[in-house]
C-alpha cells in the first residue's frame, strides 16, 4: 500500500513547494485544505501531515485552525512557520507579536542533537517570514535550535513525534532544508523512498485495466504532453479500447495536426480527427473578455465533443489529462486561496457526457508527467515540448479572436520557438511564446510608416508552473526574434519583452 504525507495547506504560498519536496524524496505526497475533516484524515491513513506556513495570526478571527484531534492519531507532525504556532497554541502554548518581525536570511543554533536535526549543520542558514513568535512551549515540548531574533525556532515533542519549524525549510534560500525533511520523513516517520514514476506506471496500468476492464475510454487529445502521455497510458492498459479525437479548434500552434500525427502514428495509436475551427471563431467573434473567451471555448469543446461521442454509440469511460497544478488551480476548497482562473479541462464535460471520468494524471506535477511519458516510449523532443495552455493562442490574444490575429500569433510563435531553440536554451526554459498584444504602434519599413501590431515575447523558467521566474535571454536571441518576426510576419511592427514573474503575473496573459 502507498504511503502517503498530507498537506494542511493554511494558505502560504508556499505550500506547493512542500509538496515537491516530499515527493523529490520518492513519497507521495498530497495538499488538502486546512479544515479537511477528521473523518476524511483518518479514510486517506496518512503516514505523516506536514501543516503549512500562512499569512494569517493564530489570534486572528478569522484565523485558519486545524482539529486538535489531529494531534491523538499517533502519527508523526510537521508544523511549518504558522504551523508551528498553530501546533503550539492549540496545544497550550503561548504567541505573541514579535518586537522585531523576521523575513529573510537567518542563521539557526542547534541547543542539541536531535534525529529530527541530525546532520543540519550549526549556524545554517534559513529562510524567515514572520511576524509572531512563541513565547511559551507547550506541554512536553522543548527547543532544540534558535536564531538571534527568535528563541523558539525549532521545537520537539520527540515522545508524541510532533515537530515545528519557524522558519521555511521548503525554499531552496533553506540551505539544509532537505536534510530536514529526510529526517522527519526517513528517520521519524519510518516512510521508505518508494513513489517512483516506474512504479506509478506499473500500478496505473493495472489499476486502468481492472476499471475499464473491456469497455471502451474516450479521450481529447489535444497534443500537448499532459494529454498525449495519459493516450499512451491508457493504450498500454486497453489497446484499441482507446479511442483519441484531436479536435482541431484552429487556435492550436502552426502544424500541430502534423506534428500529433506522426509521433502517434510511431506509436500505433489511431487517432481520430475533427476540424471545427470555423464554429469556434464563430462563437468566439467579438468576444475580448479573458475569462469568457476562456468559457466560450470551454463549452464549445464540450458541444464538439458531446456530438463525436454521439456518433461513436455507447461509451463508458471520458478521459482527461488533467495534472495536479490543474487540479489546484481550478478549486477553491484546497486551501484559502483564491481561483487564479478556470481550466477548460478540470470537469464540465462528463456531466452532459454522462460519462465515469478517469484522469491516471491527475495526481502528478509537469516534472512527473514528462518521466512517465519517457518511460512510456514518448520520443525525448516531444516530451520535452513546452506547456501549451487548454484554450490554446485564444489565451496569447488579447483581445478579439479573428484567423488573421490568430495566424500572426502562429507565424511569430514559430519564430520564437525555432529561435530558443538554436540557441541551445529550448531545455532550459518552461515556456517561451509570443502574445499578440490589442495595440498598435508606429513603425518604419521601406521608408513607408507604418502602424501595427505589438508582439510581446514571454520566456520562463519553472519546475511546475506553479511558480515561475522570468527568463534573463541574452541579447542576441531576443535581437533574433525580433528582427525576424517585424521582416517575417506582417501585421507586427513592434516586439517587446515580458520581464515579470509568477507570482504576482501569472505565466499566460489572460
Amino acid at each position: 500500500m502507498r504511503k502517503t504525507v498530507l498537506i494542511l495547506d493554511f494558505g502560504s504560498q508556499y505550500t506547493k513547494l512542500i509538496a515537491r519536496r516530499v515527493r523529490e524524496l520518492k513519497i507521495y505526497s498530497e495538499i488538502l485544505p486546512f479544515n479537511t475533516s477528521i473523518k476524511k484524515i483518518k479514510e486517506l491513513s496518512p503516514s505523516a501531515i506536514i501543516l503549512s506556513g500562512g499569512p494569517s495570526s493564530v489570534y486572528d478571527k478569522e484565523a485558519p485552525s486545524a482539529s486538535k484531534k489531529i494531534f491523538e492519531l499517533n502519527i508523526p507532525i510537521l508544523g511549518i512557520c504558522y504551523g508551528l504556532q498553530l501546533i503550539a497554541y492549540i496545544l497550550g502554548g503561548k504567541i505573541e507579536s514579535t518586537k522585531k518581525r523576521e523575513f529573510g536570511f537567518a542563521k539557526i543554533k542547534k541547543v542539541k542533537e536531535t534525529e529530527f536535526l541530525k546532520g543540519v549543520r550549526n549556524e545554517s542558514q534559513v529562510w524567515m517570514s514572520h511576524g509572531d513568535e512563541v513565547v511559551k512551549l507547550p506541554e512536553g515540548f522543548e527547543r532544540t535550535a534558535y536564531t538571534d531574533n527568535t528563541p523558539n525556532t525549532v521545537i520537539e515533542n520527540n515522545k508524541r513525534k510532533i515537530y515545528g519549524v519557524q522558519f521555511h525549510p521548503e525554499v531552496v534560500h533553506t540551505e539544509e532544508g532537505k536534510k530536514i525533511f529526510e529526517n522527519f520523513l526517513y528517520r521519524i516517520a519510518n516512510i521508505k523512498p518508494e513513489w517512483t514514476m516506474e512504479s506509478f506506471v506499473d500500478t496505473s496500468i493495472k489499476k486502468l485495466k481492472k476499471i475499464i476492464g473491456d469497455e471502451k475510454v474516450l479521450l481529447g487529445l489535444s497534443g500537448g504532453v499532459d494529454s498525449s502521455v495519459t493516450a499512451v497510458l491508457l493504450y498500454k492498459a486497453i489497446g484499441e479500447n482507446l479511442i483519441p479525437v484531436f479536435v482541431n479548434t484552429g487556435l492550436l500552434r502552426k502544424d500541430e495536426e502534423k506534428v500529433l500525427s506522426k509521433e502517434f502514428k510511431k506509436l500505433g495509436i489511431r487517432v481520430r480527427k475533427v476540424n471545427v475551427s470555423s464554429l469556434f471563431f464563430r462563437k468566439l467573434k467579438g468576444v475580448k473578455e479573458p475569462e469568457r473567451k476562456r468559457k466560450i471555448i470551454g463549452k464549445t469543446f464540450i458541444d464538439v465533443f458531446y456530438k463525436e461521442a454521439k456518433k461513436l454509440g455507447k461509451i463508458k469511460f471520458l478521459a482527461q489529462g488533467t495534472t495536479y497544478p490543474d487540479v489546484i488551480e481550478s478549486t477553491s476548497v484546497k486551501g484559502p486561496s483564491a481561483i487564479i482562473k478556470s481550466h477548460h479541462n478540470v470537469g464540465g464535460l462528463p456531466a452532459k457526457l454522462k460519462m465515469e471520468l478517469i484522469e491516471p494524471l491527475r495526481e502528478l506535477f509537469k516534472d512527473e508527467v514528462r518521466e512517465v511519458g519517457k518511460i512510456l516510449g514518448l520520443d525525448d523532443w516531444f516530451i520535452k515540448r513546452h506547456p501549451f495552455p487548454g484554450p490554446g493562442l485564444a489565451v496569447r490574444i488579447l483581445g478579439e479572436i479573428t484567423r488573421s490575429r490568430v495566424k500572426k500569433l502562429q507565424e511569430a510563435d514559430l519564430i520564437i520557438r525555432e529561435e530558443v531553440k538554436k540557441s541551445g536554451v529550448y531545455d532550459e526554459l518552461w515556456q517561451a511564446f509570443g502574445v499578440l498584444l490589442p495595440v498598435k504602434s508606429v513603425g518604419v519599413m521601406g521608408d513607408k510608416r507604418t502602424y501595427e501590431n505589438v508582439c510581446a515575447v514571454r520566456m520562463v523558467v519553472s519546475l511546475d508552473g506553479m511558480t515561475a521566474s522570468w527568463y534573463p535571454a541574452n541579447y542576441e536571441i531576443l535581437n533574433n526574434i525580433s528582427t525576424r518576426i517585424v521582416n517575417e510576419v506582417r501585421g507586427i511592427n513592434r516586439v517587446v519583452y515580458d520581464i515579470t514573474s509568477k507570482p504576482p503575473g501569472t505565466i499566460e496573459w489572460e
